[in-house]
């Protein structure tokens, strides 16, 4: 039989959109660029802490426009609901997931450390190590109570807020705008329309400094290796691996779950975020997915107000990374340097944690600084023994970033289930 000829453009056939070489794609580019990083850092260690410079600005490009993005996704996302109560209902199912599963990272980290025991054999005499080290960081953590925790929400002025990258005082200067916006009703309109035209150029801006990614990734991953190298983890060998697994059984497991009941698969999320796992992993920093990470979430169809709040208040208050560090890294310390520590000692340790870890993502070593806070509460850890972690922290700055990457991922989706924004059989197609 003859083959049909087409009499209509709308007969034509349609011919299959043509894939683009996997090469092409940002994370095989980002994963190319690390094992070459990798090598450098090896063969050359000199060389590749030169390129320090490539991640760096990198990092800095990605944090120059996480503020504006933040500012107007949530002040157009808020001004656009027909429903502002739906912002409080929101953000207290936000923040109510966020304290249950950071304290479920905090009491896994206790429990690891109390089973698997990194510290033990060390037997370091705290007078041989160089307290120096760590001083710099003691001089930066500061006990802080609920008080000064809750005033530092507010930036002294609008601008602040903008100028010293703080997301949280971000978050909280666009949702009094977003509020404002939407009282104003028809005089608000034209601001927000402004608004949601300048978020579709900032995300554009933000698909061209993705550009730079495998570079900037490069850079972060060479210097990593060319200053560290593979020769400095010698017996911490054992905190690195241990924490590692426990990361990664908690987001297959402890998220997972969390994901199973939200209606998706924690595997196929993950191969979705694929290019934000690599660049965390490479920077060391969990904010330089943020963007895209915000972007993706949107797609899988959460709205672009729920993503707005959600996302950057859980860079501050959902730290599963930095919860599951900061208790098994205490535990080490206090088992390398034979300090015994008493339940309520460890339960102290427990609460003071749950405080001094929010705020500990994105930027490199808060978690470190956050840490030396906590120990500071517990005088019979002699603080210098965090000097014994000082140089492996950037390999343990890795997964803590990843992990709480990941966590805010999750936990956008599953407040967005609650908020019935999504669907389980989209979003599993969508996923899929």
């Amino acid at each position: 039989m003859p083959t049909p000829i087409a009499t209509s453009e709308s007969d034509a056939p349609v011919s299959s959109p043509r894939r683009k070489p996997f090469y092409a794609s940002l994370w095989v580019q980002v994963l190319i660029a690390m094992a070459l990083a990798i090598a450098l850092g090896y063969f050359s260690p000199a060389r590749a802490v030169a390129m320090k410079p490539l991640g760096d600005a990198f990092i800095r490009l990605i944090t120059m426009i996480i503020t504006i993005l933040i500012f107007c996704t949530v002040v157009t996302g808020i001004a656009g609901m027909q429903d502002l109560k739906k912002v409080g209902r929101v953000g207290g199912k936000a923040l109510f997931y966020f304290e249950i599963v950071s304290t479920i990272a905090l009491i896994i980290g206790l429990i690891v450390g109390n089973v698997i025991r990194p510290g033990d054999g060390f037997n370091v005499n705290t007078a041989s190590l160089d307290a120096k080290a760590v001083a710099d960081y003691a001089g930066q953590a500061k006990a802080q109570g609920v008080t000064e925790f809750l005033m530092h929400i507010i930036p002294t002025t609008v601008t602040d807020a903008f100028a010293k990258g703080d997301i949280l005082q971000v978050v909280f200067v666009s949702i009094l705008f977003g509020f404002a916006l939407s009282l104003a009703e028809g005089r608000g309109q034209p601001i927000v329309t402004l608004l949601a035209s300048l978020t579709q150029v900032v995300f554009r801006v933000v698909n061209i400094v993705m550009l730079f990614a495998p570079l900037g990734a490069f850079g972060a991953m060479a210097f990593t290796i060319g200053k560290y190298g593979f020769a400095s983890l010698g017996p911490l060998v054992k905190l690195i691996a241990t924490f590692w697994v426990t990361s990664i059984l908690f987001v297959l497991i402890v998220l997972g779950a969390i994901a199973a009941l939200a209606g998706f698969s924690i595997v196929k999320f993950l191969l979705h975020i694929k290019e934000e796992i690599l660049l965390v992993l490479a920077t060391s920093s969990s904010e330089t997915a943020l963007p895209t990470l915000m972007e993706k979430l949107e797609k899988l169809g959460c709205s672009r107000s729920l993503v707005g709040l959600v996302v950057p208040t859980g860079y501050t208050f959902n730290t599963d990374g930095s919860s599951l560090y900061m208790t098994l890294a205490a535990l080490f310390v206090a088992q390398a340097t034979n300090t015994h520590l008493t339940l309520l000692q460890q339960l102290t340790i427990f609460a003071v944690a749950t405080l001094t870890s929010k705020g500990a993502s994105g930027v490199q070593g808060a978690s470190f600084i956050a840490l030396v806070a906590t120990l500071s509460v517990v005088p019979t850890i002699p603080v210098a023994g965090m000097a014994l972690i000082l140089g492996i922290d950037r390999f343990m700055s890795m997964f803590r970033a990843l992990v709480n990457m990941i966590g805010n991922g999750v936990a956008t989706l599953v407040v967005a289930r609650w908020e019935n924004e999504l669907d389980r059989e989209t979003l599993q197609q969508k996923l899929a």
